[in-house]
């Protein structure tokens, strides 16, 4: 009778001890599953970004200080996710392996989706939409985009310029940056670029265009550019949490206004 009382009791705690076992394990493996957006930082409590920062108006420097529409929005996305915002000025070219290599958390560059990316990155929701025009010498203007074929054409190495400019059959000059893509114009170098609207209405309030015509391209023969930042593959729950803050910004003005002081327009639609 001793020896069954003492059978039940080891067994007893034997099942208890079990129990415990596979709680803890369940709990653990629910702490790693969950999780928060912090897991997919770079850096503890910090929103790294990479741009340009030569690359007026979405970041540039001003009196030594970096500035800009994409500038202020990564402030405005990481304050609303309660991060600080931390910016890593990167050429174009280097810029979205950077990212592969986890160098950046977000990257902020007026990069457009595509198919092609998407199968290596995730992107976040639209934050601006991007007209493309063409800019080529007064002297032989170059206004409709199927005139491009065979032609020469600054742009920033694998820009999405780049592959519009491609598809219709230019040949591609790589160019780092904006201002030597029209200086290169006017000096006979190459034959136009291919470029976002807003960029040029912001060199033009800055500086002297004679010489250049710009033409702007039909949506009809090329599609707006969606404009929103990129993420690495494995980093899901930062980019909802980025999302979010970017409804937060569209439904409160903030980007509507950004988009008024960097552009003196609304392209946020």
């Amino acid at each position: 009778m001793k020896w069954q009382t003492l059978r039940k009791a080891l067994f007893g705690a034997a099942l208890t001890a079990s129990i415990a076992l596979l709680a803890a394990c369940g709990n653990s493996t629910t702490s790693k599953t969950s999780g928060t957006f912090k897991d997919d930082l770079v850096t503890k409590d910090t929103l790294t970004i990479g741009l340009e920062g030569t690359y007026k108006p979405y970041s540039y420097r001003e009196n030594n200080k970096l500035v800009g529409f994409e500038v202020d929005l990564g402030k405005a996305v990481a304050k609303q996710m309660g991060v600080k915002a931390e910016f890593k000025p990167t050429k174009w070219d280097s810029l979205i392996a950077g990212l592969g290599a986890g160098k950046f958390d977000l990257v902020l560059n007026n990069i457009t989706q595509s198919p092609e990316r998407a199968k290596s990155y995730l992107f976040s929701d639209v934050y601006t939409y991007s007209h493309y025009v063409l800019i080529s010498p007064t002297s032989k203007p170059i206004t409709k985009i199927a005139d491009i074929k065979g032609k020469k054409l600054g742009e920033s190495t694998g820009s999405d310029n780049a592959i519009v400019a491609k598809k219709y059959g230019a040949t591609v000059v790589p160019v780092e940056n904006f201002t030597t893509d029209l200086q290169m114009i006017k000096d006979g170098r190459i034959d136009a670029n291919i470029n976002a609207a807003p960029s040029w209405y912001a060199y033009k309030a800055d500086h002297a265009t004679k010489g250049l015509t710009m033409t702007e391209l039909p949506s009809s023969e090329v599609a707006p550019a969606k404009v929103s930042g990129l993420l690495n593959k494995k980093s899901t729950k930062l980019q909802k949490r980025v999302n979010k803050a970017l409804k937060v910004l569209r439904k409160n003005g903030t980007l509507k206004q950004l988009s008024m002081k960097y552009f003196g327009a609304d392209i946020t639609k």
